[in-house]
């Protein structure tokens, strides 16, 4: 499916004229903001749309008559759409609206026929978003978790992967790209040898869908999930995509309205996908606004966001890499513009704590990727993690705030 033709040339500072909230200082300095990898700032355009709808043309969507239900229904609908033309999926019936990310995962582990025995197969450097889900299911109904070592770049072994899916696993659930060493999974090459062996295979894409093109039918990917908050687009809004078959295949994950076919004293019977998976009042304005982040992400030069995003992870790994003091975490070099780092004999929370204090916003913590931490062989890092709209001077001042931290920490 084809992008938008109209596109603006990439000009950072005309690109950060599209925020506000960059425009706004923090401890009487000017924002730096680099923790896009936890949530990304919102444009204008998402902004403005989200408000239109509320002030113009707001119902609730699908069982309404009048003017206000068809307007909404019609923009919440054209959302699906968009989205489906986003990450190429053939059809937006494949495309579920969700709350986030966190639950279009919960919908297929919730959903999915195990057995006690049953295997299914993690990295060790997923969000717990992806692990938590199969724990549930390793609790509730005997499934076991198998699994994937990466490197210490995030790398994994295919052939490690190809010897864990065995006769009994049901799903290989692995990130696209990592939230915390950046690295990017091989997702066509996984993709391939999971089905080889009859075994569908899910994709966490919530940092890959911003950072990376996206292409469900040509990857051939049974499940894929992200989230719109990360995506310049508002919080509460998620998408899970699905092959027909797959999400046929899934029981309703909450009941109420909507999701139904007919509902009767003595029996219910449930609507096709996606609705099944919509129980009542959808996330309606979310959706306009996740709309409006991939309109006006998709009216950018992409191929220049990329290679400008490349261009700061670049110049803030040489300038960490001069720092003996600082421990960088995954370097793999076609890594996504995410930096995970540690500086000799400070906790992460307070170099973060004071970062803030110069402006820099980077976040510190597990990054809800405990076994991550445990085999990088820490209990936290640092995180600094670049948008569109980041400058190579933010860098700077970034090093230099990490230099004034260093000083007041040893």
């Amino acid at each position: 499916m084809n992008a938008p033709l109209i596109k603006r040339p990439f000009d950072v500072e005309a690109i950060r004229a599209d925020f506000p909230i960059l425009q706004r200082s923090v401890h009487g300095r000017p924002l730096v903001y680099f923790d896009n990898a936890a949530s990304a700032q919102k444009p204008d355009a998402v902004i403005e749309a989200m408000a239109a709808a509320m002030r113009g043309s707001y119902a609730n969507v699908h069982r309404g008559l009048h003017a206000l239900a068809n307007e909404t229904t019609d923009a919440f609908e054209a959302a699906r759409q968009t989205v489906a033309r986003y990450i190429g999926a053939a059809s937006p019936d494949s495309i579920v609206f969700t709350k986030g990310g966190t639950q279009a995962i919960n919908i297929v582990a919730a959903g999915l026929d195990v057995q006690p025995g049953d295997e299914i197969v993690v990295s060790v450097m997923e969000h717990h978003a992806n692990i938590v889900p199969w724990h549930m299911l390793r609790e509730r109904k005997g499934a076991v978790l198998r699994w994937l070592d990466v490197d210490d770049d995030g790398n994994i072994d295919l052939a490690a992967l190809d010897a864990l899916i065995g006769p009994r696993t049901k799903m290989v659930a692995l990130t696209h790209m990592s939230n915390v060493l950046a690295a990017k999974t091989p997702a066509a090459e996984v993709v391939r040898l999971a089905h080889a062996k009859g075994v569908p295979v899910l994709l966490d894409g919530c940092q890959a869908a911003v950072h990376m093109r996206v292409d469900v039918s040509a990857l051939d990917v049974d499940f894929y999930a992200f989230t719109g908050h990360k995506l310049y687009g508002p919080t509460g809004i998620g998408v899970l995509y699905g092959k027909p078959d797959r999400l046929a295949a899934l029981p309703p994950f909450e009941g109420g309205g909507e999701m139904i076919d007919i509902v009767a004293q003595d029996r219910v019977t449930y609507n096709e996908p996606p609705h099944r998976f919509e129980a009542g009042t959808p996330p309606i304005l979310e959706a306009i606004g996740l709309k409006a982040a991939i309109d006006w992400y998709e009216a950018q030069d992409r191929g220049a966001i990329e290679t400008h995003e490349a261009a700061l992870r670049d110049y803030a790994m040489d300038a960490l890499r001069g720092l003996n003091w600082v421990q960088l975490h995954g370097q793999a070099p076609d890594k996504g513009a995410i930096i995970a780092f540690s500086v000799a004999g400070a906790h992460p929370h307070d170099v973060a704590q004071i970062l803030d204090r110069q402006g820099v916003a980077v976040r510190a913590g597990h990054h809800c990727a405990q076994p991550l931490m445990k085999r990088l062989g820490v209990t936290a890092t640092a995180r600094a993690s670049f948008g569109c709209y980041n400058r190579i001077d933010e860098v700077d001042v970034f090093i230099e705030a990490l230099h004034k931290a260093r000083k007041l920490l040893s």
